[in-house]
């Protein structure tokens, strides 16, 4: 019996530390741009159909769970995207992705539909920075509110 308590006691202890090695910090990101009006359809259409080597690129740059949404407030068009990051470099991770000749065609297929606001065009960007106020993780029961 002492035996088989050892013996599952070092498989517990494997399966922590294996699941401690796997697990990955997650950043999310949540950012917003404007988009034209005449052009969401053009932009709808285009990421019904996302170029498998820009999904790829995406993976590789460690981002997942990466979702845009279309809101209307007032007479103006907004995207909202959300991503979580799982890398070690950031920066690093996007210069990779600035640098992909196909992620750089598929910008350029969308930049005409997008609208950036003033903080993200002073910039050269197309994306606003949002800052993430609350994050609920049912998966873990925690709920964290960012000061």
């Amino acid at each position: 019996m002492k035996r088989m308590m050892k013996i599952y006691s070092c498989l517990l202890l494997v399966c922590f530390l294996s699941c401690r090695e796997n697990h990955q910090p997650v950043q999310r990101f949540g950012s917003v741009t404007g988009i034209v009006p005449e052009k969401i359809a053009t932009y709808k259409s285009l990421h019904a159909k996302v170029w498998p080597d820009v999904l790829k690129m995406i993976g590789e740059c460690h981002i997942r769970n990466y979702s845009i949404y279309l809101k209307r407030i007032n007479d103006n068009w907004y995207l909202f995207s959300y991503f979580e990051y799982t890398g070690k470099d950031f920066n690093a991770d996007m210069e990779k992705m600035k640098a992909d000749s196909t992620t750089q065609r598929w910008w350029r297929e969308t930049a005409p539909c997008q609208l950036p606001l003033p903080d993200a065009a002073a910039k050269g960007a197309t994306w606003s920075d949002m800052e993430e106020v609350f994050h609920a993780d049912q998966s873990t029961s925690i709920v964290q509110s960012i000061q």
